[in-house]
């Protein structure tokens, strides 16, 4: 009976330390994400081969699991630009990134988890500049803003390529102009709308001249052409044709339609 607790203390010892080794041991990869193993004594961290994927993992007590968020992020940003012309410029974007899941091991290696701070922001904010430097105010806030959206997102996709990361687009959510370049621009844009308004008004009542005159010179010429196909034969066959058809009606009349041979006038009537 004596050694009994003796022999019990190690035995519970020994099962506190498994529990102590399972806890170490035990590491859970929660849902989009993956873990990058870290080999105390194997070499450090591994990239030859697939990072931990989702679920429960049993590693060394003595190595480390980095777990990294490998879903579709967004982030904003709000960057101070010079215009072509030298202007503070506002922009305001957005970017949707993912670590390159095959590379992870090598893109904590050699960049670390916060990639967004060393990597994307700056390279963002260079190509936003670059970019942004190339247009004038005016440019920018009316037809480019497309433009300089992709030309952005090209700049900045060439250089995160080569870094583990992987880009899926940049958006310009809003540029802001300062306000007196803005109101002249507006003014501007305001004025040429209404010449071209005017300009169209113009056009479209030149045209309907034009479209007026060639339909009176169509009517004067098929006129010239019918009083050159009139003869005197026919002037007096069409008004004998007409007086006929008077004459037939019910209503008494009395119609002088010309002179005969003898050069007495024809008389047609009834009762």
């Amino acid at each position: 009976m004596e050694k009994l607790p003796k022999i019990g203390l190690p035995i519970l010892i020994g099962i506190v330390l498994l529990i102590i080794i399972v806890a170490k041991s035990a590491v859970t990869i929660g849902s989009g994400e993956a873990g990058v193993l870290y080999k105390t004594f194997g070499g450090g961290v591994v990239t030859d081969e697939p990072p931990l994927g989702e679920g429960f993992h049993i590693v060394a007590p003595w190595n480390k699991v980095y777990v990294y968020e490998v879903r579709r992020q967004e982030i904003f940003e709000k960057m101070k630009v010079l215009s072509s012309n030298g202007l503070d410029i506002q922009l305001d974007a957005s970017a949707w990134y993912k670590p390159d899941v095959k590379n992870l091991g090598k893109l904590h290696q050699e960049i670390g988890d916060n990639y967004l701070q060393r990597i994307i922001l700056p390279t963002i904010r260079s190509a936003a500049r670059s970019v942004v430097g190339r247009y004038t105010p005016e440019q920018l806030y009316s037809s480019k803003r497309d433009a300089i959206q992709r030309e952005i997102f090209e700049e900045t996709k060439k250089i995160v390529d080569d870094q583990y990361i992987v880009l899926d687009e940049i958006l310009v959510r809003d540029v802001t102009l300062p306000p007196t370049i803005k109101d002249a621009i507006e003014r501007k844009l305001k004025q040429e709308q209404e010449s071209l308004e005017y300009e169209f008004r113009l056009v479209t009542a030149e045209k309907e001249a034009e479209r007026q005159i060639i339909e009176a010179e169509g009517k004067a010429q098929a006129n010239k052409i019918l009083s050159a196909s009139l003869t005197d034969k026919i002037l007096q066959d069409k008004g004998i044709e007409a007086t006929n058809k008077l004459a037939e009606s019910p209503n008494s009349k009395v119609v002088i339609i010309g002179s005969g041979e003898s050069g007495m006038p024809i008389i047609l009537g009834n009762q």
